[in-house]
C-alpha cells in the first residue's frame, strides 16, 4: 500500500512538472526568449557535467551564478510571463478551447468586407509555429478576434493600415507588423508588396496569409510559400477550415500559447 501511494505521488510530480515545462516552451517559442532558454538549457547540462567529473571551483562559480539567474530570467521572460498570465487571468481554465469556425467567420467576413469596399489587408493566421518574432515588429495588442475589429485596423490613413496583423486562438496580438518579403524570382513581379510579404511569411513559416489587393478587392492566400488567388467568400471559409481541422494542427487554435 505504502508502495503504491509513493509510485502515485511520483507519477502526480512528474505529470505537474512535465505541464509546466510545456507551458514554458510554449511560452516562449517563437520569441527572443526562445534562444535565452536554449542558453540555459545548455548552461544546465555543463553544470551537471562538470559536476559529475568532479570540478569542485566550476561547480562553485555556478552555484553562486543559479543564485541569481532566478530574477533574470524573470526579467527576460517578462513579456511572455505577463502575457501568458493575463491569458488565464481573463479568461480562466474554462476557456482554454473555443471553436475555431467562430474566428474563422469572423475572418471571413471581414475580408469580404475588404474585397467589396476595395481595402488592402494582410492577415497572418498562426498554425504550429509561432509568429512571435514578427509580432515584436509592430504593435502588440490583445483583443478577441472580430470582424469590426479588423476592419478598424485596416481602415484607410488610419496608423496601423500599412502593416499586417497577427491572429493567434481566438486574439489579434498584433497589428503593424512587418513580414519578409518573398524572395523567390519566380513570383510575378507584378504582385504588391502586401501579395509578396504574404509569400514570404508562408515560406518562413506554417502560418496562413490572407491578403487583400487594394487595387482589384481580389482576396488571396499564402500557405507554404505558395498563393492562391480570386478567392470568393465560400471559398475562403473552406481552405480556412480544411487548415485548421483538429487532426491538421497540433497547436492550432489553443488559446494557453498565449
Amino acid at each position: 500500500m505504502l508502495d503504491y501511494l509513493n509510485l502515485t505521488k511520483i507519477l502526480v510530480e512528474i505529470g505537474i512538472l512535465w505541464f509546466a515545462f510545456y507551458v514554458i516552451l510554449i511560452f516562449a517559442r517563437g520569441t527572443r526568449g526562445v534562444h535565452v532558454l536554449k542558453g540555459i538549457i545548455l548552461i544546465v547540462l555543463f553544470f551537471i557535467v562538470t559536476q559529475k567529473l568532479g570540478l569542485h571551483t566550476i561547480n562553485w562559480i555556478f552555484t553562486k551564478l543559479f543564485a541569481i539567474s532566478v530574477i533574470a530570467v524573470l526579467v527576460i521572460f517578462q513579456p511572455e510571463l505577463r502575457r501568458g498570465l493575463a491569458s488565464i487571468g481573463q479568461r480562466g481554465w474554462s476557456g482554454i478551447f473555443f471553436k475555431e469556425s467562430e474566428v474563422i467567420k469572423e475572418i471571413v467576413k471581414a475580408a469580404e468586407a475588404f474585397s467589396r469596399r476595395k481595402i488592402g489587408a494582410l492577415i497572418a493566421i498562426e498554425r504550429d509555429g509561432r509568429l512571435g518574432n514578427y509580432v515584436e515588429s509592430g504593435i502588440e495588442t490583445d483583443a478577441k478576434v472580430s470582424a469590426e475589429l479588423l476592419i478598424t485596423l485596416f481602415t484607410p490613413n488610419a496608423p496601423l493600415h500599412d502593416g499586417g496583423i497577427v491572429i493567434s486562438g481566438d486574439r489579434v496580438v498584433g497589428a503593424g507588423c512587418l513580414f519578409p518579403l518573398t524572395q523567390n524570382p519566380k513570383v510575378s513581379r507584378a504582385l504588391g508588396t502586401r501579395h509578396r510579404a504574404a509569400i514570404g511569411l508562408s515560406e518562413e513559416t506554417d502560418a496562413a496569409v490572407i491578403v487583400i489587393s487594394e487595387e482589384t478587392g481580389g482576396i488571396s492566400i499564402a500557405t507554404g510559400g505558395k498563393m492562391t488567388h480570386d478567392m470568393d467568400k465560400d471559398a475562403l471559409e473552406r481552405t480556412l477550415s480544411n487548415l485548421f481541422k483538429p487532426e491538421k494542427k497540433k497547436k492550432g487554435f489553443f488559446v494557453l500559447s498565449r
